[in-house]
Order: structure tokens, then C-alpha cells, then sequence
């Protein structure tokens, strides 16, 4: 079986594939300094309570935009599940897309299976809006190349930075208020971070779509997709799963063809 590993800013997910099918997922909060023992003792229980062990793993492949996290998760693939692992940047550096920017290299490889998956199995050209650390806009121009985006502070950050700069506003959940006008401090904090953010991704569909020359397929991913698809026609397709398909398929095409 194959075990994924997607290493973000916030969360780290571990993905078990036997072929196609997806058997398990799993998150863990991303901990810089993580020791590959730390690593082995938090999946452990997970493995154990999905029924599988450690020796169904016979190859890792690893994606991360934490480069400090890099030593750990090889070694964790090396003592823990006696694999040598593919790294996406590193050991595997033809993902078989273009990348039409004059630094290349800059991008993350999260962005780039973005645009890879949403080559293989949508349609170009489109918008992903990933929810993360930061909210990113990756863009496929109609010849399937990523040809660029935009990054903006991420929804949790917004919510961190009104808490701990402002002494009386509280920490909020982010959820869909009915009404834009809040009544009281929490509605209005609720109300700015959603629709706030509503207004920020429709505008940039629309100045996008305007640079592009064409409606794109605009697709949303990452954990709150679902919930800012819900309060916007814009938003296409949502598909939480997109980085991961675009890394399955690196994995069947440019490491084991």
C-alpha cells in the first residue's frame, strides 16, 4: 500500500492508498521538530483503529512545504515503514505539468498537484481556491499550465490576528451568518471573516476571469471549502480531496511508470 504524506503549514495529512482506492486519511497538526518516533506514536493508534499495521506500507511518497519537516518524514518512511521515500521536488522532479512562471521553483508543491489534478480530472482553464494557512488561487490557463496565483492571509489567521491585536475581541468560530450586519461583537466578527472573505474570492474570480480572457472552472478545497461554497455561485466544484488526487497521480505516472 501506499502511504501519502501532504506536510502543510498547519496540517500534515497522511493518506493510505491501496491502488486507487483510498482505504484511510488521517491529520495531524503540523509540529515543527516532530521526531520520526513522535510521528510513529501519534499514526500508531490511528493505523491500528482504521485495521491496518505499519507493514501494509510498502512506499511512502511525501509532498511538503515545510522544509524543516523534510529530514523527519524521510526518516519516519525509513525506521518505521522500511521505506526510501519519493519526495515531490526533490526526488521526483517531473510532474509532467508546465509551469509557466518566471521562477518556477518558487512554487509549492501543493500548488502544482492542485493544478495537476485539476488537469486529470476536471477541466482547464480554472481556479482553485485553496483554505489554508493562507488562501491560495492557483491557476490553470486553457492550455492546462499553471500559469500563476494568488495568496492571501487564510481565514484562522484573520481570526488569530483580530483576537490577539484587539484586547476585546474574543476568538470566534468561522460559520455562515444569515445577515451581513452583525448585532452584537461576535455576529459582526462572524459576518466580516465570511463575508468578508465572500467578497474577497468573488472579486478576484472576476478580475482573474477578466486577466485570463475566459470563465475558468473555479473549484474549492481544503478543509472550510464547503462552508464559503455554500455563500457563493462562483465557486464551481468542491472538491476537498484535490491535492491528494494530484499526488496520487504524480505517483502512478512519474515514480512508478
Amino acid at each position: 500500500m501506499l502511504l501519502v504524506i501532504d506536510a502543510g503549514n498547519t496540517n500534515t495529512v497522511f493518506a493510505l492508498y491501496e491502488g486507487e482506492e483510498r482505504r484511510a486519511v488521517w491529520r495531524l497538526r503540523t509540529e515543527k521538530g516532530r521526531t520520526a518516533d513522535e510521528y510513529t506514536a501519534s499514526l500508531y493508534p490511528l493505523f491500528q483503529a482504521a485495521g491496518f499495521d505499519f507493514s501494509a506500507v510498502d512506499d511512502v511518497l511525501i509532498s511538503s512545504v515545510v522544509p524543516d519537516e523534510n529530514f523527519n518524514l524521510r526518516a519516519l518512511a525509513d525506521k518505521t515503514f522500511g521505506c526510501q521515500p519519493n519526495v515531490i521536488g526533490s526526488d521526483v522532479t517531473d510532474l509532467g505539468i508546465k509551469v509557466d512562471v518566471p521562477k518556477p521553483e518558487e512554487v509549492g508543491s501543493d500548488r502544482l498537484m492542485n493544478a495537476i489534478a485539476v488537469v486529470q480530472y476536471h477541466k482547464a482553464p480554472a481556479v482553485v481556491v485553496d483554505f489554508g494557512t493562507s488562501t491560495n488561487f492557483d491557476i490553470v490557463n486553457a492550455d492546462g499550465a499553471f500559469c500563476g496565483g494568488i495568496l492571501a492571509p487564510g481565514v484562522n489567521l484573520s481570526v488569530k490576528a483580530l483576537h490577539e491585536a484587539a484586547a476585546k475581541l474574543p476568538k470566534v468560530s468561522i460559520v455562515k451568518p444569515k445577515q451581513a450586519i452583525g448585532t452584537d461583537t461576535v455576529s459582526a466578527m462572524q459576518s466580516g471573516l465570511y463575508w468578508g472573505y465572500i467578497s474577497m474570492i468573488e472579486g478576484l474570480i472576476d478580475k482573474i476571469a477578466e486577466e485570463l480572457g475566459a470563465k475558468p472552472l473555479v473549484i474549492a478545497t481544503g478543509g472550510l471549502a464547503g462552508l464559503f461554497a455554500d455563500g457563493s455561485d462562483k465557486i464551481d466544484i468542491v472538491d476537498e480531496e484535490l491535492t491528494l488526487k494530484g499526488l496520487l497521480h504524480v505517483y502512478k505516472t512519474k515514480v512508478k511508470s
